[in-house]
């Protein structure tokens, strides 16, 4: 991570003050920036959108969406309705914004009004949007997207042929893209990557000629044959490795530290935590950390913690609030009440952590809380 000194972006007020937080959370701006330059060259000229649903997969979507603004992105996605419309209020005019999930019925105005693109999955969607257009009377963009093999989002083949029989369909829609998502592209030799890109040729070639978008970021990684005209790239971006069989070619782009809350030593028989499903085999140092499950960090996520390069395990359960850790391998008083040590960071990934609790990145970062203090990070 830039080690470069820690500044809010303008207007940016952290929310919860480092005094009064439990824990910080670093983010680095400027590795999210390097991240998005390093796609983009992978892409060679095609273009390269940021995703930032989730807010930005926990990280802040205005923050990351004007970092990735300066780098010349012009194209977001995001899942709902609710996200597109505040980070149109956070972005301004002018840059695309998608919504991935669709447009819930009846929302169709809002989003004319914010000046949202929708992504259309189904007959019904569309029909919707090209009512929304005749009510505005101009047209309206929209990504058709269809399912090449996911079966989560968009319109199955059947529908694509219904829909490409209709010569009336897309009145009043300016179709942006025609896109598909890929399920298995974080494993390159799998046998759906072919087979969804296949499928996505013969189903765009029912549809009115349009640029496409297939890759995510992982897709990227599959080759120029994926990349087409458009590539959304959302876990790369925030470090997450998005080719898990090889070196993380991302920068990290987090660090997570919690407040040491007390320090304690016990002897030999003492029960630890929740259930005393710790006892001390012998005398050991303690530490407790303002930092649980409520700030994200599941009970069956990695379990430990660094001081200075020192590991230190989590003993007994993690609480709401607090987790314990074993301090015994650092010089007696050497850690004390108000110092920090790293969950997330040069000693422990987002990858590694989400390894260790049979998870993903994407899970790992999604979940991280509102109790925070924040640094933001220009690089």
């Amino acid at each position: 991570m830039n080690d470069a000194p820690t500044r809010s972006l303008p207007d940016d007020a952290a929310a919860v003050s480092e005094a009064a937080a439990g824990a910080v959370l670093t983010i680095d701006l400027g590795a999210i920036r390097e991240n998005y330059r390093r796609l983009k060259a992978s892409l060679g000229g095609v273009r390269c959108a940021g995703v930032v649903k989730a807010d930005g997969y926990g990280l802040g979507a205005r923050q990351v969406a004007l970092a990735l603004a300066r780098e010349g992105c012009d194209i977001f996605f995001v899942a709902l309705l609710a996200e597109g419309i505040a980070l149109r209020k956070a972005i301004g005019d002018g840059p695309e914004i998608y919504v991935l999930n669709g447009l819930p019925p009846g929302s169709e105005p809002e989003a004319v009004s914010s000046g949202l693109c929708a992504v259309v999955n189904s007959g019904t969607q569309l029909k919707a949007w090209r009512a929304a257009a005749h009510s505005v009377g101009r047209r309206l963009p929209a990504a058709i997207q269809v399912d090449s093999g996911m079966s989560r989002l968009g319109m199955a083949p059947a529908e694509v042929e219904a829909i490409a029989a209709d010569a009336a369909a897309f009145d009043g829609i300016g179709i942006r893209y025609v896109m598909s998502h890929l399920a298995c592209a974080d494993e390159p030799r799998h046998p759906a990557n072919e087979q969804q890109r296949l499928a996505f040729e013969r189903l765009r070639a029912m549809l009115p000629e349009a640029p496409a978008s297939l890759a995510n970021s992982s897709g990227i990684f599959l080759g120029p044959s994926y990349h087409y005209d458009l590539a959304r790239p959302g876990a790369a971006l925030y470090g997450i490795n998005p080719t898990p069989d090889k070196p993380n070619p991302m920068l990290p782009v987090v660090r997570l530290q919690a407040k040491v809350a007390q320090t304690r030593s016990v002897g030999k028989g003492a029960g630890i935590g929740y259930g005393h499903t710790y006892r001390a085999d012998g005398p050991l140092g303690l530490a407790t950390i303002s930092f649980g499950y409520a700030d994200g960090w599941l009970r069956r996520s990695a379990s430990a913690a660094w001081f200075e390069g020192t590991r230190l395990p989590f003993l007994g359960r993690v609480s709401m609030d607090s987790i314990i850790l074993d301090i015994s391998a650092l010089p007696p008083g050497r850690l004390r009440e108000g110092d920090l040590v790293e969950l997330l960071g040069p000693s422990q990934s987002v990858d590694d952590a989400a390894g260790h609790a049979g998870t993903i990145g994407y899970e790992i970062l999604a979940s991280l809380g509102s109790r925070f203090h924040r640094h933001y990070l220009r690089g």
